[in-house]
Protein backbone atom coordinates (compact mmCIF):
# COMPACT_ATOMS: atom_id res chain seq x y z
CA UNK A 1 0.00 0.00 0.00
CA UNK A 2 1.18 3.72 -0.63
CA UNK A 3 2.23 5.73 2.22
CA UNK A 4 -0.11 8.53 3.23
CA UNK A 5 1.47 12.05 3.09
CA UNK A 6 0.74 15.32 4.46
CA UNK A 7 -1.81 17.63 2.88
CA UNK A 8 -4.59 20.07 3.24
CA UNK A 9 -8.55 19.85 2.58
CA UNK A 10 -9.78 23.10 2.07
CA UNK A 11 -13.47 23.70 2.54
CA UNK A 12 -15.80 26.40 1.04
CA UNK A 13 -19.13 26.60 2.66
CA UNK A 14 -21.45 28.10 0.37
CA UNK A 15 -24.99 28.52 -1.08
CA UNK A 16 -26.39 27.41 -4.63
CA UNK A 17 -27.25 31.70 -5.16
CA UNK A 18 -24.07 32.81 -4.36
CA UNK A 19 -22.01 33.84 -7.53
CA UNK A 20 -18.88 34.95 -9.06
CA UNK A 21 -18.80 37.11 -11.86
CA UNK A 22 -21.95 35.68 -13.12
CA UNK A 23 -21.55 32.13 -13.03
CA UNK A 24 -22.55 29.92 -9.49
CA UNK A 25 -19.79 30.39 -6.63
CA UNK A 26 -19.12 26.66 -6.68
CA UNK A 27 -18.45 26.44 -10.00
CA UNK A 28 -16.05 29.10 -10.00
CA UNK A 29 -14.03 28.03 -7.15
CA UNK A 30 -13.88 24.45 -8.65
CA UNK A 31 -12.96 25.51 -12.22
CA UNK A 32 -10.21 27.54 -10.75
CA UNK A 33 -9.07 24.71 -8.80
CA UNK A 34 -8.93 22.46 -11.63
CA UNK A 35 -7.46 25.63 -14.19
CA UNK A 36 -4.60 25.49 -10.78
CA UNK A 37 -3.94 21.75 -11.27
CA UNK A 38 -5.11 21.49 -7.37
CA UNK A 39 -4.89 17.75 -6.75
CA UNK A 40 -8.72 17.14 -6.30
CA UNK A 41 -11.56 18.85 -5.95
CA UNK A 42 -15.44 17.86 -5.32
CA UNK A 43 -18.61 19.57 -5.15
CA UNK A 44 -20.78 18.23 -2.57
CA UNK A 45 -24.26 19.30 -2.09
CA UNK A 46 -25.88 20.09 1.75
CA UNK A 47 -29.13 18.89 2.21
CA UNK A 48 -29.52 21.42 5.08
CA UNK A 49 -27.46 24.32 6.52
CA UNK A 50 -26.70 27.60 8.48
CA UNK A 51 -24.55 30.42 8.97
CA UNK A 52 -23.79 33.58 10.53
CA UNK A 53 -27.44 34.97 10.31
CA UNK A 54 -28.82 31.60 11.34
CA UNK A 55 -30.99 31.41 8.75
CA UNK A 56 -31.96 27.92 7.28
CA UNK A 57 -30.90 27.35 3.94
CA UNK A 58 -32.50 23.95 2.84
CA UNK A 59 -33.50 21.93 -0.42
CA UNK A 60 -35.82 19.84 2.36
CA UNK A 61 -38.06 22.38 4.65
CA UNK A 62 -40.30 24.17 2.35
CA UNK A 63 -40.24 26.93 5.08
CA UNK A 64 -36.78 27.83 4.45
CA UNK A 65 -35.32 29.88 2.23
CA UNK A 66 -35.02 28.26 -1.47
CA UNK A 67 -31.63 27.76 -1.63
CA UNK A 68 -29.80 24.68 -1.10
CA UNK A 69 -25.77 24.73 0.84
CA UNK A 70 -22.84 23.80 -0.98
CA UNK A 71 -19.87 22.49 0.10
CA UNK A 72 -16.49 22.73 -2.54
CA UNK A 73 -13.19 20.44 -0.89
CA UNK A 74 -9.89 20.96 -2.41
CA UNK A 75 -7.02 18.71 -0.94
CA UNK A 76 -3.01 19.27 -1.87
CA UNK A 77 -0.30 20.65 -0.46
CA UNK A 78 -0.01 22.83 1.88
CA UNK A 79 1.68 25.45 -0.74
CA UNK A 80 -0.53 24.44 -3.42
CA UNK A 81 -3.48 25.58 -0.86
CA UNK A 82 -1.83 28.72 0.78
CA UNK A 83 -1.24 30.29 -2.84
CA UNK A 84 -5.09 29.25 -3.72
CA UNK A 85 -6.33 30.78 -0.92
CA UNK A 86 -6.41 34.30 -2.22
CA UNK A 87 -8.08 33.60 -4.98
CA UNK A 88 -10.81 32.18 -2.86
CA UNK A 89 -10.63 35.31 -0.53
CA UNK A 90 -11.60 37.39 -3.80
CA UNK A 91 -14.10 35.22 -4.96
CA UNK A 92 -16.23 34.59 -1.82
CA UNK A 93 -18.21 37.52 -0.12
CA UNK A 94 -20.31 35.48 2.23
CA UNK A 95 -19.32 31.83 3.53
CA UNK A 96 -16.68 30.11 5.67
CA UNK A 97 -13.41 28.44 4.89
CA UNK A 98 -12.05 25.75 6.56
CA UNK A 99 -8.38 24.33 6.32
CA UNK A 100 -7.71 21.31 8.12
CA UNK A 101 -4.49 18.92 8.15
CA UNK A 102 -4.95 15.59 6.55
CA UNK A 103 -3.24 12.46 5.54
CA UNK A 104 -3.47 11.61 2.07
CA UNK A 105 -3.26 8.76 -0.04
CA UNK A 106 -2.70 9.09 -3.59
CA UNK A 107 -4.02 6.58 -6.20
CA UNK A 108 -3.05 8.24 -9.04
CA UNK A 109 -1.04 7.20 -11.49
CA UNK A 110 1.00 10.34 -11.15
CA UNK A 111 1.15 10.17 -7.89
CA UNK A 112 -0.94 13.04 -7.35
CA UNK A 113 0.13 14.91 -3.90
CA UNK A 114 3.18 12.40 -3.37
CA UNK A 115 6.00 13.32 -5.46
CA UNK A 116 4.23 16.62 -6.88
Amino acid sequence: MRSPVEAVLLRVFVTENDHFHGRPLADAIFMKALERKMAGATVLPGPEGFGHGRRIHSEINVDAAPCSPLIVEIVDTREKIDQFLPEVDEMVETGLVTLEIVRAISFSPDGALAGR
